[in-house]
């Protein structure tokens, strides 16, 4: 190559440089995609079964998925929780709820379903999350064409998402909200999946308990004075109380306490027994306590027992109102538990039903009883609680996944 040539090389190369620095041509790469998907039967009788999916992301993070997969001949969908799911021919389609879309590299998302069967019942191996296979491992990643971007000056790095600060949730309810291991399952066991590492939950719901058994255990008597009202024979709180009130280890500011009683409250005898006006003067004292040390309490109205009127789910507690006028005597949130649940009760096709607990969409979601939660029926109700978190806005939905 003469001296020309080369100089009119060299000034090509660096016209070229200054073009891809004037033009930020880049090559990118496509988002990686991966999962891995565990599908368990939780629960199975004749000709239905219930169903827990989860999926984790072993890709790029994402903003929204939809899990595919195939039904074996006989098999059908009937209900859903947590992702809106449909069903064409044997295809299955589900996708995220609005609160769950959002998923990071190593993040889980899960979803449960009741469905139908003909003869066998057979577990699905192959899914396919937003179109790609999952294997168990990310897929390789393909280059993109190059594309130029104008040059607007130095390029300045995206920011980095802003850490949250941590936040506890604290519970105080009954056996409908307290943690097992088995049936009965409170929903506060079911609880902190639905929302990211900067939670956590101290669920000190307790079975058996009205507001005041889980504020003086111990020291309710089986004697009522002259109101109706149970006698305390001491006025020292019980230790769970006494623990959220500890200045160095109880609530702090940006705390929540979720309250949620009044379905033992309503017994005729002590020392459960509870009456109206004890009863929200007892809220009022435990809503003030935790304002008081910049914690944000919520009160929540008892959830539904399935109790069918014909073909639909009706209301059945009581401190209802008393719960409600709380609420906003006191300056909290309420949410309306009772009236989603039965609501949802009613969205599952529940009702009617035989009284038979044991069986069927019924059997999957409660006990052997009218009150308390299989595991699957707990993430349900955790799940309207999100939903209610989201819908009106209380802050704390930003911590929702």
């Amino acid at each position: 190559m003469n001296t020309t040539r080369r100089r009119l090389a060299v000034s090509a190369t660096a016209a070229l440089v200054v073009l891809a620095g004037m033009f930020g041509i880049t090559t990118a790469r496509a988002a990686a995609a991966g999962c891995s998907v565990d599908y368990k039967i939780t629960n199975q009788w004749t000709g239905g079964f219930g169903a827990d999916v989860t999926i984790t992301n072993l890709g790029d993070p994402v903003s929204a998925w939809t899990l595919g997969w195939t039904l074996a001949s006989g098999q059908g969908i009937s209900q859903a929780w947590n992702a809106n799911v449909t069903v064409t021919g044997s295809a299955v389609s589900a996708t995220n709820a609005g609160w769950n879309g959002s998923v990071g590299t190593g993040g889980k998302a899960g979803f449960g379903f009741n469905g139908t069967f003909t003869g066998s019942n057979p577990v699905p191996t192959s899914f396919t999350l937003n179109g790609t296979a999952c294997t168990g491992a990310a897929a390789t990643t393909t280059p993109q064409t190059p594309s130029p971007t104008p040059c607007t000056g130095p390029s300045t790095p995206a920011p980095t998402p802003s850490t949250q600060p941590a936040v506890k949730i604290w519970m105080a309810g009954d056996s409908t909200m307290a943690n097992a291991s088995a049936c009965p399952i409170g929903w506060g066991n079911q609880f902190a999946p639905y929302f990211n590492t900067s939670v956590t939950v101290q669920n000190s719901a307790v079975g058996g308990r009205s507001i005041q058994t889980w504020l003086y255990e111990g020291n309710v008597t089986s004697t009522k004075n002259a109101a109706g009202e149970c006698t305390l024979s001491s006025t020292a709180y019980s230790s769970r109380w006494n623990a959220m009130l500890d200045a160095s280890t109880g609530m702090k500011p940006g705390d929540y306490l979720f309250i949620q009683f009044g379905i033992n409250d309503g017994d005729t005898n002590c020392p459960r027994h509870v009456g109206t006006a004890r009863y929200t003067e007892l809220l009022n004292v435990m809503a003030q306590a935790a304002k008081a040390r910049g914690a944000k309490p919520i009160f929540i109205t008892p959830v539904a027992a399935i109790r069918c009127s014909g073909n639909s789910a009706v209301g059945n507690r009581g401190f209802l109102t008393e719960t409600k006028n709380a609420a906003t005597a006191n300056g909290v949130p309420l949410i309306d538990l009772h009236t989603r649940s039965v609501a949802l009760y009613n969205s599952l096709g529940l009702c009617p039903n035989n009284g038979d607990y044991t069986t069927g969409a019924v059997g999957a979601f409660f006990c052997n009883d009218h009150t308390h939660f299989e595991a699957a029926g707990a993430r349900q109700i955790a799940g309207l609680i999100a939903t209610a978190l989201r819908e009106q806005n209380i802050p704390l939905s930003a911590y929702l996944k």
